[in-house]
Order: C-alpha cells, then structure tokens, then sequence
C-alpha cells in the first residue's frame, strides 16, 4: 500500500511540474528557455512521470488484490483503476510528441511554424491539465470510498448468506 500511495503522489507532482514547464515553454519568448522546457519534459516524462505512472497502476492492482477491497468488488476502485489505465495509455501516446519536441524535430521539419509549435504546446498543456484532473480524481476516490459494490463485490455475501439460512 505505501509503494502505491508513494508512487502515485510521485507522479501527481510530476505531473504538476510538467505543466509548469509546459506553461513557461508556451509563456516565453525566449528561445533558450522555451528549448530547456521542452529538454526538462521529456526528461521528466521519461525517468519521472511513466515510470510512476507504471508503479502506480501496478501497485494498486497488487494492493487492491492483497486488501479486503479486491480489485472488482467496490466501484470506487475499478473506477479509479480506469482512470489511471486511461491516464497511463494516454500518456504512453504522448511520449513521441514530446519528444519531438525536445529534439527539435518540428523545428527542422520544411512546413514547421511558430503556430504548429503552439499548437504542440497547448496540447502538452490540455493533456498535462487532463491528467492532473484525472489524478486528483483517483485520489478523491481513494480517500473518500464512496459505498458501492460491484455484481462481483454482492455476489459472495449473497452466497454466504444462502448457506448461512441452509443451517
């Protein structure tokens, strides 16, 4: 439980950083600055946020599987394990992008622009937002349990009590 409560803080702060660089990258009209934010995302993504990422969703199915919660018994933990499935999978579809970004693999493109490079950075912004939305939406469900079980999460107390009034 604490590796997964550790990582998953872990990669909500990434993810606030993150923005924060992608802000100042879009902010700026300093060119060195705007190169580093891009160098400091993709960095960032790679050694900090989907290696979190990966530990978070690993480590909450193992926890989920180990605790009296169960992976599919409650549907505030099969949804949070949605959110951060989608956070994940979207993340893993950000990293060429960024990427590009930070090798300046647009910038050397013929038909590159100043506006297609915005519009590379606002969505790194949208999708940095989404996730951080996402995140903080997991980690409501993960501490306020909203009551709730799943078919699978009725159907053994809904056994035991059969037999129970077989006795």
């Amino acid at each position: 439980m604490t590796a997964h409560v550790v990582a998953s803080l872990g990669w909500l702060g990434a993810v606030v950083v993150f923005l924060v660089l992608a802000l100042a990258a879009l902010r700026t009209d300093d060119a060195m600055v705007t190169a580093a934010g891009y160098i400091a995302m993709d960095l960032s993504v790679r050694f900090a946020i989907v290696p979190l990422a990966v530990a978070s969703l690993l480590s909450g199915v193992v926890s989920s599987l180990a605790s009296p919660w169960g992976l599919v018994r409650h549907w505030w933990v099969l949804i949070k394990l949605a959110l951060v499935a989608v956070a994940t999978v979207v993340l893993l579809l950000q990293l060429e992008p960024i990427a590009a970004l930070a090798d300046g693999g647009m910038a050397s493109a013929p038909v590159a622009s100043g506006e297609q490079w915005r519009e590379a950075v606002v969505s790194l912004v949208v999708h940095a937002t989404g996730g951080l939305v996402i995140l903080l939406a997991a980690t409501v469900l993960a501490v306020y349990k909203p009551r709730g079980l799943t078919g699978f999460g009725r159907a053994p107390s809904r056994v035991g009590r059969d037999a129970r009034h077989r006795e």
